[in-house]
């Protein structure tokens, strides 16, 4: 017997066991997600109560590029690819050291995946090195024999589905190396709050987002509404929306909450406070394709937007317990 598929992914239409594993994957994601953002439970109140649909448009993960040991996109695109997804189109973010693809699967409902990562040797030295230190503790990768077990599900029993499953989610929940001392966090995040995130929080989700043009009920049929709504119902929003009216994309998010992470001081094992994630919405409207002349929709993403996204898990010239973050 099959674990039951929870969370927003099973509404969707899956028809091998690579499909149906792609979507317990995203559900069991969403679940340790949703439970720290506290945000995603009015949103759910919100479109349950006026009668709307969520779809899941993307879910994000940040990595660290390197060399020796090799890490970087590869080091979670490999396990989607394996499943059947495939690069659709790449970003360069020189201003944050970033490099970011995003990756589509054939069942076009299924979510997006973006993937960015930072390049380690555009930063100071000393900041380089706090990275290196918990790099050299990387474990292990995903071996080639879990890719291709996964990638030949259709031949393997339940039993090894399910425990594929659990192997795939603790590699994305887990952190990849060991705890790093809370005083290499706060030195680190001085000049890159991305490159301290990714220290703290590894693999894990960054943010899921809801497709606003899955809505179709008219009090949330637009960006606006949607973010006007989740702002009377308590939740801090964004200030600016990304994308002007009528652009083929337009962005908002939450802003990101602040959870408890362990860390290390002087060796021993302690806990901060620290920015974990946010929930994005994005509106994808029709528009004119310039060569074929037909109304298509943009199902990638901008680079000015997401450069704006990436500082939702800065918080500015805040305290955070006996942290500055910002």
């Amino acid at each position: 017997m099959s674990t039951p598929i929870l969370g927003p992914h099973h509404a969707l239409p899956s028809n091998t066991p690579k499909e149906r594993f792609i979507l317990q994957l995203f559900d069991q994601l969403w679940e340790k997600y949703r439970s720290r953002v506290s945000y995603v439970g009015s949103y759910e109140k919100l479109t349950r109560e006026s009668g709307a649909c969520f779809f899941n448009d993307h879910v994000a993960f940040r990595t660290f590029c390197s060399q020796n040991p090799l890490a970087g996109i590869s080091s979670i695109s490999r396990l989607f690819e394996a499943l059947g997804y495939r690069a659709a189109d790449c970003y360069d973010f020189d201003d944050k050291h970033l490099n970011a693809i995003y990756f589509q699967h054939p069942q076009p409902m299924f979510p997006k995946i973006f993937i960015s990562e930072l390049r380690t040797w555009q930063l100071k030295p000393a900041s380089r090195h706090i990275i290196h230190s918990a790099l050299k503790t990387h474990r292990t990768n995903l071996p080639e024999s879990f890719l291709a077990d996964i990638h030949h599900l259709e031949s393997k029993s339940e039993p090894s589905r399910l425990s594929l499953l659990e192997e795939a989610v603790d590699f994305l929940h887990e952190l990849p190396w060991n705890l790093p001392e809370k005083s290499d966090l706060i030195q680190l995040n001085t000049e890159s709050q991305y490159a301290a995130w990714v220290l703290v929080h590894g693999y894990n989700v960054n943010h899921f987002t809801s497709l606003i043009n899955s809505h179709k009920v008219p009090e949330l049929d637009d960006i606006e509404k949607t973010s006007k709504a989740l702002s009377e119902a308590g939740v801090p929003m964004k200030k600016e929306i990304e994308g002007a009216k009528g652009s083929k994309l337009r962005q908002t998010a939450t802003e990101a909450v602040v959870i408890d992470v362990p860390v290390l001081e002087k060796g021993k094992l302690s806990s901060t406070p620290w920015t974990y994630a946010y929930f994005e919405l994005a509106q994808r409207d029709p528009y004119k394709d310039s060569t074929s002349g037909k109304m298509v929709r943009y199902e990638g993403f901008l680079g000015q937007q997401a450069t704006q996204l990436f500082d939702m898990t800065k918080v500015e010239s805040k305290s955070i317990g006996n942290v500055t973050v910002g």
